[in-house]
């Protein structure tokens, strides 16, 4: 089995996701001026992404096995790729909708079997939290990547404009072109078939039995938290840049990009550190740091001049600032995410992987929903201090998980199947 052509097509995968599942913030800000839809009608985007994320998540995570990681990969490149051709050809809020639940389920498939199958192609716990953070850094590129795709299309001259939409064509061509690196990639499943006899809902009932353990339930609770202020944050951004900051749209879209290179820096850097430094002492500096970064850049938003940025050169700096949260939130979700999975046998890292797609949709959606109201409601700075409560949540969340997983038996090579 060839690691770096598995890798490579895991990357790939991941890629295409990164651009769809995060080009939500740009569809929430197009959909207002294309549909005439409000901020609070517009937020439920993310519901129709992270719902059918955590739906879906749910009801394969028990049985992905029996699937397969690759043919689950390949389903979801397949329905993903005949969403985007549709979104064009039926433009509307309803097709919108749509298109986020279809990417929504395609994610769920994507993410559980790519989670699963790092612990067949890693050997210890070390490559194995060290790919994730590449891994997640990867996805972020993808999310920048993304925005400057999506602000080619966007055309500031007619705000109410779809020609937008024909980037969908170029979304697909880049699923279908993971889709057939996939097919040529061949997988060693082996060491994860399901054991002989059990059936689905036998299943289902030990992945219920593995999110009510006490460690596990404080690392849900950590995920969740995690993904609300990300998500939160990474959703409204572009409206926040566009109403609050004054920027004209693809302005407003390409500067969002900050956040996610600040984002892929941070776990690429994260990737590094953990490898010589414990991981709690790195997660706890890095959201004391991003709260004081929303204390320290969000007052820059009063001081915007009236006059409308026309270009990266003349905007504010309270659109370069802010963005940078990303630096220090960026390594808390991969990390935290390696250290449960490296705790437990390769057969049970399906079930997990499902457990934590789940529960990031969930934070997903209501940090989106949250912050949409709070914004619609009282504005977009109000809306973004209210992230110092989730980050404070956060800090204590994962104190007791340290504490918890310490108590716990120590971490096994992740390739290695016992009994937990």
């Amino acid at each position: 089995m060839s690691n770096w052509r598995i890798k490579l097509s895991l990357l790939l995968n991941y890629f295409v996701f990164a651009i769809l599942l995060n080009s939500v913030g740009t569809v929430i800000l197009q959909v207002q001026n294309n549909y005439g839809v409000s901020a609070s009608e517009a937020s439920v985007l993310e519901a129709f992404k992270d719902l059918s994320i955590a739906v879906a998540s749910f009801l394969i995570a028990s049985s992905v096995t029996r699937i397969g990681y690759r043919r689950s990969m390949a389903l979801a490149l397949a329905f993903v790729a005949a969403a985007c051709l549709l979104m064009p050809q039926v433009p509307g809020f309803l097709m919108t909708r749509l298109l986020f639940a279809a990417t929504g389920v395609g994610f769920a498939l994507i993410k559980v079997s790519v989670y699963a199958t790092i612990g067949l192609i890693t050997d210890d716990s070390r490559e194995h939290v060290s790919f994730m953070n590449f891994l997640e850094s990867f996805f972020m590129i993808g999310v920048l990547t993304g925005y400057f795709i999506f602000s080619a299309f966007v055309d500031d001259r007619h705000p109410g404009s779809t020609d937008w939409l024909d980037v969908y064509y170029l979304l697909a061509g880049i699923a279908l072109t993971a889709l057939l690196l996939l097919l040529s990639t061949p997988i060693d499943e082996s060491k994860v078939k399901p054991s002989s006899g059990k059936s689905l809902p036998e299943e289902m009932a030990e992945m219920i039995k593995l999110a009510v353990r006490p460690v596990v339930l404080v690392f849900i609770l950590s995920a969740f938290t995690y993904v609300l202020i990300e998500q939160g944050i990474m959703s409204w951004l572009p409206t926040y840049n566009s109403r609050i900051l004054h920027l004209p749209t693809t302005l407003s879209i390409q500067m969002t990009s900050i956040l996610a290179a600040s984002t892929a820096a941070g776990r690429f850097l994260a990737g590094l550190a953990l490898r010589r430094f414990a991981w709690f002492g790195i997660l706890a500096a890095c959201l004391l740091s991003a709260a004081a970064l929303v204390l320290l850049a969000l007052p820059l938003a009063s001081a915007v001049p009236a006059t409308p940025a026309t270009g990266w050169a003349d905007a504010p700096p309270a659109a370069f600032v802010f963005p940078l949260i990303g630096l220090f939130i960026a390594p808390i979700y991969p990390a935290i995410n390696s250290v449960i999975l490296s705790t437990l046998p390769a057969r049970q890292h399906g079930p997990m992987s499902g457990l934590i797609v789940v529960f990031s949709a969930l934070g997903g959606t209501t940090g989106s929903i949250i912050t949409g109201t709070v914004f619609e409601a009282y504005g977009g700075q109000t809306a973004f201090y209210f992230s110092l409560l989730p980050i404070t949540l956060l800090l204590l969340a994962l104190f007791g998980f340290n504490r918890m997983q310490k108590g716990g038996r120590k971490p096994q090579p992740t390739g290695v199947i016992s009994e937990p």
